[in-house]
């Protein structure tokens, strides 16, 4: 059985700093992302890894940083300079490269909840 289990977010002001993790565990996928959900908004895909090769929203260029360590089968998602409108719902989510992210095959963790409060 696949899992990905999150941890890391809480509260933080505004320019403050947070780093969440992901630990998989049942199988290794290639692709893997971080997503947000906010209040009243629709899911927003915040930054993907595959390969080595990372991907990110506009909003987030600059202040987040993706990364992986294989061996400890855990992604990352490093979150600079933090404001408000990054308030959300975090999740971390794992594909294969055969499907895309909005498949039923997506797997998805629980989230973890990032407030930015001044």
């Amino acid at each position: 059985e696949v899992q990905l289990v999150e941890s890391g977010g809480g509260l933080v002001q505004p320019g403050g700093s947070l780093r969440l993790s992901c630990v998989v565990s049942g199988y290794s996928y290639s692709n893997m992302g971080w997503f947000r959900l906010a209040p009243g908004k629709e899911r927003e895909e915040v930054a993907t890894i595959r390969d080595g090769i990372t991907s990110y929203a506009d909003s987030v260029k600059g202040r987040f940083t993706i990364s992986r360590d294989n061996a400890k089968n855990t992604l990352y998602l490093q979150m600079n300079s933090l404001k408000p409108e990054d308030t959300a719902k975090y999740y971390c989510a794992a594909r294969s490269r055969w499907v895309g992210w909005e498949s039923r095959s997506v797997y998805w963790g629980q989230g973890t909840q990032v407030t930015v409060f001044s």
